[in-house]
């Protein structure tokens, strides 16, 4: 049966570290999913860095987009993270707001058709002030309403705070 828990929060508010932990207390042998694009070779070394202290135990997946085309039946799964999943899907479609919260959610529901443990780890990028740039407006509309489908769905959603675990549902 597919479980689903959303982890938010603000950037270093822990949620990485706490999906980590929380699938390691599920399964000697998770799936990472890593959904960042890979901008540069600092970038390149920080994601390198990453793998190499989660451990052997890992299954690592690095894909910028199609999670879905992975086989994660029966396991538990990180997705790590939806705020630079959508962000590929926002750049890749021209900034449509419309046509990425359309393809993440497709993708999204085709993923959690499988029979898995999931972990979202998303970033809370709305509750600072409105910014002045229009595309980051725009992607935040896009953040915002990505993590509100997802948490519609969701088993549990937890905010981090602090790296102290709150739950939301």
């Amino acid at each position: 049966m597919t479980h689903i828990t959303l982890i938010t929060g603000g950037q270093r508010s822990g949620k990485s570290s706490y999906a980590e932990r929380v699938a390691l207390s599920l399964s000697a042998r998770p799936v990472y999913m890593a959904t960042a694009r890979v901008w540069d070779d600092e970038f390149r070394r920080r994601v390198e860095r990453h793998q190499a202290s989660r451990g052997p135990q890992w299954t690592n997946i690095e894909e910028e987009k199609a999670l879905s085309r992975h086989d994660v039946a029966g396991r538990v799964v990180v997705v790590d993270c939806v705020t630079l999943w959508c962000t590929n899907f926002f750049f890749d479609l021209d900034s449509d707001v419309k046509a990425a919260l359309a393809a993440a959610r497709e993708e999204f529901d085709r993923l959690t058709a499988q029979d898995a443990t999931f972990l979202f780890v998303t970033n809370e990028i709305g509750l600072g002030g409105v910014s002045e740039n229009k595309i980051q407006r725009r992607f935040t509309d896009l953040q915002g309403w990505m993590n509100q489908y997802i948490a519609e769905r969701a088993d549990e959603v937890v905010l981090m705070v602090s790296g102290i675990p709150v739950k939301v549902k």
